[in-house]
């Protein structure tokens, strides 16, 4: 079997990570729920959920994936127990990773449409009414939103095709370095906002009895659940980078280094977003609505507004592609351990599925909008982004957590020793009870809740 390849820096490997992570989910739903449930308040809470949450569970997937040298796909084959059937989680978790993209890629061709939005002025002089039009006339045209996803599609399985280094790597390091100069430019801009203190003040300053006003217990679920879905564990994401890696450092260490950079991009987007809304006298929505219409009209409102609008889609569409090249990679690997097949026929093959797979998505909003498969207003995207959220996440990370604690398993041992090989931060030994009794409970809570709050929580 040829030897498999390596990530050529470590810089490469924790920014590549840390692009998986760093999601659409950090900018239009962190600032939203941070400003709900009380600003810093929350964000300490939120804190501490990451480390004691998903670090663990982070962890875990990259050692698999480094002990294996395999994607999910074939590594916990590699690593089972003789008679054990713990590789059949191997095809959920390749199902979870196509599921991601079929509606991942139609998000990621709103984004870079959007650039060329802003870029031509076609936001310029509309009032609120006609930017919302805009993105509802956008959802209503599926040949438009086809092209935009083949774009984005075809864009990310070409630089799949170069390989690990020439490819995924270099330009997803180049992607996540403008994306940190993007949005370090636009944090300046929107905080010297005349108005913008107010905003500053909403997000930063700690208000604790907006933890009496949504419940204490929600509070903290809402913090809880960020923790766990912002790094985008339990579907084998990360256990891909982890294989790619050899054993100079230590993984703990690593992992702490990719989250406080997804938490750093989640925070510095409130920073944008909270004090331009409060300075243009704009209520800050959630979800599609915030990036696609509330923004637009406030940089409509802004001096040079057309530029900066043009760089805040730019920074988006880095967001959103370094998620997309990153699972790519992930399908690609997926090909190759599995099959034993070249690298080219691999992207060629998986480039035409996801297209096919994207569609009704696409036509979810159109032509198929007819099907609301989780009830009245519903979408096809709903229901994939359900199954994928509330189902293969959570319990995809289950599954990593028994697996590397349990004797039939990997067991804690096993994973210990692979988490601690080389230098840096070591693994807490003494965590084993936690981590083997309660973190599944925790787990299973938060995939409960889930349901609760999807179906009888109007």
């Amino acid at each position: 079997m040829k030897e498999r390849e390596k990530f050529s820096s470590r810089l490469g490997f924790i920014l590549i990570s840390a692009g998986c992570a760093i999601g659409l989910g950090n900018i239009w739903r962190f600032p939203y729920i941070t400003g709900k449930y009380g600003g810093a308040a929350f964000v300490i809470i939120y804190l501490i959920f990451l480390v004691i949450l998903g670090l663990p569970i982070m962890v875990m997937e990259f050692s698999v994936g480094r002990a294996s040298k395999q994607s999910v796909a074939t590594a916990f084959k590699t690593l089972e127990p003789k008679g054990t059937k713990w590789h059949w989680f191997g095809y959920i978790a390749i199902v979870g990773n196509y599921l991601l993209m079929m509606f991942y890629t139609t998000i990621g061709g709103w984004m870079v449409a959007y650039i060329f939005k802003m870029i031509t002025g076609q936001f310029t002089g509309l009032s609120p009414d006609g930017v919302s039009n805009i993105f509802s006339s956008m959802l209503q045209q599926p040949w438009y939103m086809t092209f935009w996803m083949l774009v984005v599609t075809v864009g990310g399985f070409f630089i799949c095709s170069f390989g690990l280094q020439n490819g995924v790597e270099k330009i997803t390091k180049g992607m996540m370095l403008c994306l940190l100069f993007l949005i370090i430019v636009l944090c300046v801009r929107s905080i010297t906002l005349p108005g913008a203190s107010e905003g500053l003040k909403f997000y930063l300053i700690p208000d604790f009895s907006k933890f009496s006003e949504n419940g204490i217990a929600d509070t903290i679920f809402a913090a809880m659940g960020q923790a766990f879905f912002t790094l985008s564990i339990g579907m084998g994401s990360m256990t891909i980078f982890g294989s790619y890696i050899d054993k100079k450092r230590s993984l703990t260490g690593e992992a702490i280094s990719i989250s406080l950079l997804d938490t750093f991009v989640a925070i510095l987007a409130g920073l944008i977003i909270f004090p331009a809304c409060f300075a243009f006298g704009v209520h800050p929505g959630e979800g599609p609505s915030l990036v696609f219409v509330t923004l637009p009209n406030i940089f409509n409102q802004m001096p040079g507004g057309q530029f900066w609008g043009a760089l805040f889609f730019i920074f988006l569409s880095f967001a959103a592609l370094s998620t997309i090249i990153a699972v790519f990679e992930n399908i690609v690997s997926f090909s190759i351990d599995l099959w034993n097949v070249s690298r080219k026929k691999a992207v060629i093959v998986n480039a035409i599925l996801i297209i096919l797979l994207s569609l009704p998505c696409v036509f979810g909003f159109n032509l198929l909008s007819g099907i609301q498969p989780l009830g009245a207003g519903s979408t096809i995207q709903d229901l994939e982004d359900f199954i994928i959220s509330n189902n293969v996440l959570p319990l995809g990370s289950l599954v990593f957590l028994l697996f590397c604690t349990i004797k039939r398993g990997w067991g804690w041992k096993n994973f210990l020793a692979e988490a601690d090989a080389g230098d840096g931060m070591k693994f807490p030994a003494w965590a084993r009870l936690y981590i083997k009794y309660c973190l599944p409970v925790i787990v299973l809570v938060i995939f409960i809740f889930g349901y609760y709050t999807k179906f009888f929580v109007s």
